[in-house]
């Protein structure tokens, strides 16, 4: 039975997240412990973070993780630059367009949020691909993170992607790699990086975990009775990927209004055929 805080969470989302029923349980269950990090990481259960996506470019080139939200949406960060030429990779474990069971879609249009700033504010934007996705067991969506309390300072999380393993290695993880970062409380993290962090980002990290170069629009998920939900986009950090600082992502609960506006007329733009 689906938990209040779920059923609440649908209900403020409405009619164009329908997609999200039954997201955030992977057929393939995750092993989440004992993990160290993304910085010299470890791999993921193959097909475990069935949303996990991949971004291209139309040469093949890999670029940013991103996350399915629906059959139709992904969340990315918009300092990605995403173009309607780059490519959507659904389904991959390795970074191999023929791997068995990866989907690599079109994407029709772009939506970054219109008050992105280079400093990384309202670093979010939308993916709408051109052919939905066919959900698997290895492709299916994240939940979105509606209620800030479910997920307090200290929460246990996890951050994906195929990103650099160390700082002064250019070479991207030829396989997934995920890693379990502790949300960090905003006053903490200001302590840090000050009031570079405002009120759409969170942070976590600093414990010896990092996401790096590479890993940019990836999900930062939190799990609660068995549902994972989204809270974060990777947005920024420290330049050497310094794992004991905090991460900064793009905080998904305090943007849902403007994701469930975009949904909604773009969706219903599309119905209408206009």
């Amino acid at each position: 039975m689906l938990g209040p805080w779920l059923l609440g969470c649908w209900a403020v989302l409405g009619a164009a997240f329908a997609g999200q029923e039954g997201c955030g349980i992977p057929a393939i269950p995750p092993e989440v412990s004992g993990l160290s990090r993304v910085v010299g990481g470890e791999d993921a259960v193959p097909g475990s973070w069935p949303w996990m996506v991949y971004i291209q470019y139309k040469d093949g080139i890999y670029f940013c993780g991103g996350a399915l939200i629906s059959e139709e949406w992904v969340v990315t960060a918009a300092h990605c630059m995403v173009t309607t030429d780059d490519k959507v990779v659904a389904g991959a474990f390795n970074l191999d367009p023929d791997e068995e069971g990866v989907q690599v879609l079109d994407i029709a249009e772009v939506f970054p949020n219109e008050n992105y700033f280079i400093s990384g504010t309202y670093d979010i934007a939308l993916l709408k691909l051109a052919t939905p996705a066919r959900f698997t067991d290895t492709v299916s969506a994240v939940c979105l993170a509606c209620n800030e309390a479910d997920f307090p300072p200290g929460t246990p999380c996890v951050i994906t992607g195929w990103g650099q393993t160390q700082y002064d290695d250019h070479q991207r993880a030829p396989t997934l790699q995920q890693a379990v970062l502790p949300l960090v409380s905003t006053p903490d993290c200001q302590e840090i990086w000050g009031d570079q962090v405002t009120d759409d980002m969170i942070c976590a990290g600093s414990d010896g975990t990092s996401p790096c170069m590479g890993d940019s629009g990836g999900p930062l998920v939190c799990e609660k009775g068995g549902v994972w939900s989204q809270v974060g986009i990777v947005s920024w950090g420290s330049r050497e990927c310094d794992a004991s600082m905090p991460a900064v992502f793009t905080h998904i609960t305090a943007l849902l209004p403007w994701v469930k506006q975009t949904l909604a007329e773009n969706s219903l733009r599309a119905a209408l055929n206009l």
